[in-house]
Parts: structure tokens; C-alpha cells; sequence
């Protein structure tokens, strides 16, 4: 039966391409969203007749940035991946990468990512690069097995895309990069919560101190998930306020925002795992919709 077992083990690791490790390794799918966010925000920050050469670059830089933090990000929480059911197949705990190549690759990836953003775009999205690569490795990461604050944290380098596409197109910092850095940070904080209270013991388990493993009536958890909807609903009508978007995004705005709160506040109500997938699910409808109304209503 142990033969049988291990066969069927190494039948698995070897089953999975090299380009679906290289996926797994790069965390496509939040890469992917990276991207997105990072074209919005250069899409609304150009004027005029659109340099689609120069967002190239800018996208290639930050894809070569966020694929080089995700693997580096694997390598310093191998161990702890390696508990949790729902990492426990990314490369490294499954075995299939060793963290020599990884680091090597991750390290590589970020430096080129940099170097690439800071002589073929400019010098700003260059270092909000690097702002975002060391606060996600070095302080919100460490930070997950310190205190529950690292959700908070991990919102700074997760919302800092858009704001390198708006600097990409801009070379300024700016009251309208600032808004959609907001949206984006905001809206992390209620989309985390439903996950890490639906696998709140996995997390525990695995050692990382995630808010909803240290509160077992769920009512700061709740708290969170409630203030920070209240505040992405204002944070998203700044897009309006600024003149960047017309009256079908505001109108967008806050039926997707006052939908997104009004799940908060069921999950506020029930503490259950239904009601955490509802708010998931809620937030994974509302970025997608409220992006494309932002870009399909830009007035300047």
C-alpha cells in the first residue's frame, strides 16, 4: 500500500508542466490582478493619444516585480505552507522546485523588474516598486506570524499597482493616484477577512496571526470587514470628484458599493462560513465591475 502511495505521489508531482509550476511559483492569478490594476491606473493617468509602447514597459516591469516577489515570498514561507491544505501543492512544499532555484529566480525577476521600470519608464514607478517589494517581504510577511495588524499592512504593497501605473503615465505623485491606491487598499481588507474566516484554523495551525484565529465571536472581525466597505464606498466616488470619471461610474459606484456593504453587514449578522463565502464571492464581483466602469467612463 506504501509503494502504491508514493507512486501515485510521484505520478502527481510529475503530471503538472513546467509552465503550471512556473504559474504556481509566480501566483498568476494575483499577478494577473497586479496587472490590471496596474493598467487602470495608467490608463487614467495618460492623456491624449494613448503610448502604448511606454505602458508595454510598465507592465512588463511590474510583471517582472510582482512574479519575483511572489516566488521570493514562497521561499521564505516554505514551511509554512507546507501545513496549510490550501498551499501545501505550490512548488516548493510539494517538492517539485528547490529553494535555491527559487530564491535565485525570485531574486533575479525583482532586480530585472527595478532596473527595467527605472531606466524604460521612469524613476518614481521604479521605487514604488521597491517600496512595495521590501514592505511585502520584509514587513508584511514576517509580520504574519506576529500580529493580526499584517492584513492592514499587506494592504499597502497590494494597493501600490495602480499608483505605479498612474506614476508610469504621470511621472507625479497626485491627489488621483492616491484615490485609486485607496480603493484598491480598502478593498483588500474585507476581501482577506472572509478568506481568513473561512480557513481561520488553518491558519492557526500553521502559525500565522490572522485576526479571525484570535477572535472566536467574530465581532472585530466583523468591525473590519464593515468600516473598511464604508470606506471603499467613499474612496470610490473620489474617481468622480476629481473629474476623471462621468455620472455612469459615480451611479456604478454606489450600487456596487452599498451591494459590497450590504454583505458586510450580513456577515456582521451571522458569523457563518455561507456568509464568509458571500462576502468573497461579493468582492471578487465588485473590483472587476468597478474597474471596468472606471475605464469605460474616463472623461479626461
Amino acid at each position: 500500500m506504501k509503494l502504491s502511495a508514493d507512486a501515485l505521489q510521484t505520478t502527481a508531482l510529475t503530471e503538472k508542466s513546467w509552465f503550471s509550476v512556473y504559474a504556481d511559483l509566480f501566483k498568476a492569478r494575483l499577478t494577473a490582478l497586479v496587472l490590471l490594476t496596474t493598467f487602470v491606473g495608467f490608463y487614467l493617468g495618460w492623456q491624449g493619444a494613448m503610448n502604448f509602447i511606454l505602458m508595454f514597459h510598465a507592465l512588463f516591469g511590474t510583471a517582472l516585480v510582482a512574479s519575483g516577489a511572489a516566488a521570493l515570498n514562497q521561499f521564505l514561507e516554505r514551511e509554512y505552507d507546507a501545513k496549510m491544505r490550501r498551499t501545501a501543492t505550490r512548488p516548493l512544499p510539494s517538492g517539485r522546485l528547490q529553494p535555491t532555484t527559487v530564491m535565485l529566480v525570485g531574486g533575479i525577476c525583482c532586480a530585472a523588474g527595478l532596473v527595467y521600470l527605472a531606466t524604460l519608464v521612469n524613476l518614481l514607478t521604479s521605487v514604488l516598486g521597491a517600496v512595495t517589494l521590501v514592505s511585502y517581504l520584509f514587513i508584511y510577511t514576517p509580520m504574519k506570524r506576529v500580529s493580526w495588524i499584517n492584513t492592514l499592512v499587506g494592504a499597502i504593497p497590494g494597493a501600490l499597482p495602480p499608483l505605479m501605473g498612474w506614476t508610469a503615465a504621470r511621472n507625479e505623485l497626485t491627489g488621483e493616484g492616491w484615490a485609486l491606491f485607496a480603493i484598491l487598499a480598502f478593498w483588500q481588507i474585507p476581501h482577506f477577512m472572509a478568506i481568513a474566516w473561512m480557513y481561520r484554523d488553518e491558519y492557526a495551525k500553521a502559525g500565522f496571526v490572522m485576526l479571525p484565529s484570535i477572535d472566536p465571536t467574530g465581532v472585530r472581525t466583523a468591525q473590519q470587514a464593515i468600516s473598511n466597505t464604508l470606506a471603499l464606498l467613499i474612496a470610490s466616488l473620489c474617481p468622480f470628484a476629481f473629474g476623471l470619471t462621468g455620472k455612469i461610474y459615480l451611479a456604478a459606484a454606489l450600487i456596487l458599493g452599498l451591494g459590497f456593504f450590504w454583505c458586510a453587514i450580513q456577515f456582521s449578522r451571522q458569523m457563518t462560513l455561507p456568509r464568509a463565502k458571500q462576502l468573497f464571492f461579493a468582492s471578487i464581483i465588485y473590483l472587476p465591475l468597478l474597474i471596468a466602469a472606471l475605464v469605460g467612463n474616463k472623461l479626461k
